[in-house]
């Protein structure tokens, strides 16, 4: 059978975990795969399940990821990792993260059925945790693996349950102390290299009418979930002169920080910002009433290290500025990052090969996206993703990857690992 051919004949087995983890996390009107709880939980299952029907071995780590190996030709061989995730955003889409890891059982699927067996072992990871809305924290899967979780990481409390970290972690299998002794779970040194597919942020490949991309770089980030900003409550008549209005600080601060965003993007520098929370305090702010408190979250982008640090700079420049002209006080809070994760030239070049042998045309992008990938090309460990078309962005019900799109970012990733 040839490896084309290969492919084909497991677009059932790749639809059928598609829908399966659909109907795990369904929640009208999108799809809700909650974080160490019955939703990633039973879509690890449906993943381990369809592993063992491979005759892959199963393991879980200290983190509680899941791994599933196919050994290669050669045990001594560094193992190649095929990793994304399964958790979802709330009344998120099906395919962020999931096609990811479907591909990897996809990919290996179609190399057993072409009779093709790589040199060096094959691994799947199904990470945990990637998305930040359950702690405040993304991409703990791989920060687990890797030992890049930060101070504090593991006392932080889930959205839902309250239970923290350590404690979510190890009612999944895991084993925090081992995570607290801050050494990676895997020696970056003796991995081979991390792939990684991924339904694309924005409609780039739409634009392209191209199936699949190769991707440059993923953005790093800093976040701050927690923004405060205190100034005094007030009669709604106090004149403009008197206020310390916390609302139009905030206001001040997002319309400055997308200032700044327009001017880097003019100058050619890639970068984006994002308020997610927004708002004067529940239960206490009034239609009457001149508002002192305003809460509101940042999280701030760019692909390359020394950018991203003169972002946050201009950041602090930015908040002392707002806090002195509205005479406020503006406290960034808790602050997470992570690293840009540009993709290792070899293998950027290795998938463009194999697009071109597959017959598809795969532009270069650069992804919008933080991914697990960064962690790993922030270890040393040589990384690549494919970036899958995919109509109406992620993080919303809406999410439309198209099943053959999928399999082109399979028949590339297969192709590719054959080689």
């Amino acid at each position: 059978m040839t490896l084309a051919d290969a492919i084909a004949a497991q677009a059932p087995l790749v639809q059928r975990l598609l829908d399966g983890v659909a109907e795990i996390g369904r929640d009208p009107p999108g799809i809700t795969r909650d974080a160490f709880g019955p939703g990633e939980n039973r879509a690890r299952a449906l993943i381990a399940a369809a592993g063992a029907a491979l005759g892959l071995a199963a393991s879980t780590d200290a983190g509680a990821n899941l791994t599933l190996r196919w050994e290669g030709t050669d045990s001594a061989a560094k193992p190649i990792l095929i990793g994304s995730h399964l958790d979802s955003v709330v009344q998120g889409g099906n395919f962020d993260g999931a096609a990811g890891v479907i591909a990897g059982l996809g990919a290996v699927a179609a190399l057993q059925a072409a009779g093709r067996r790589p040199r060096a072992p094959i691994e799947v990871l199904a990470l945990r945790c990637e998305e930040a809305v359950w702690f405040g924290l993304g991409l703990i899967g791989s920060r687990c693996l890797l030992a890049r979780l930060p101070p504090g990481a593991l006392e932080l409390t889930h959205a839902r349950t309250g239970r923290t970290l350590a404690q979510s972690i190890e009612d999944c299998g895991g084993d925090a102390a081992a995570l607290r002794a801050g050494r990676p779970l895997r020696d970056p040194a003796s991995l081979g290299a991390y792939l990684e597919v991924h339904i694309e942020q924005a409609p780039q490949l739409v634009e392209a009418e191209a199936p699949v991309a190769i991707c440059l770089a993923n953005p790093g980030n800093v976040r701050h979930p927690f923004i405060r900003i205190t100034g005094a409550d007030a009669h709604t008549g106090l004149p403009h002169r008197f206020r310390r209005d916390a609302a139009l600080a905030g206001a001040d601060l997002a319309l400055e920080l997308e200032k700044l965003w327009l001017a880097e993007e003019a100058e050619g520098r890639p970068m984006a910002v994002t308020i997610g929370r927004f708002h004067t305090p529940f239960g206490h702010h009034s239609l009457t009433m001149v508002s002192g408190g305003f809460e509101m979250s940042l999280d701030l982008r760019a692909y390359d290290p020394a950018h991203l640090a003169a972002l946050e700079a201009r950041l602090g420049e930015i908040v002392r500025m707002v806090a002195q002209r509205r005479r406020v006080e503006i406290a960034l809070g808790e602050r997470s990052a992570a690293a840009p994760g540009p993709m290792h030239p070899e293998i950027i070049a290795g998938l463009e090969a194999a697009a071109v042998r597959c017959g598809l045309p795969a532009p270069r992008l650069n992804s919008p996206g933080s991914h697990d990938a960064n962690n790993f090309a922030a270890s040393g460990v040589p990384t690549g993703m494919l970036l899958i078309r995919n109509r109406n962005g992620s993080h919303n019900p809406d999410e439309a990857m198209e099943t053959a799109d999928l399999m082109a970012a399979i028949h590339v990733l297969a192709d590719y690992l054959a080689v």
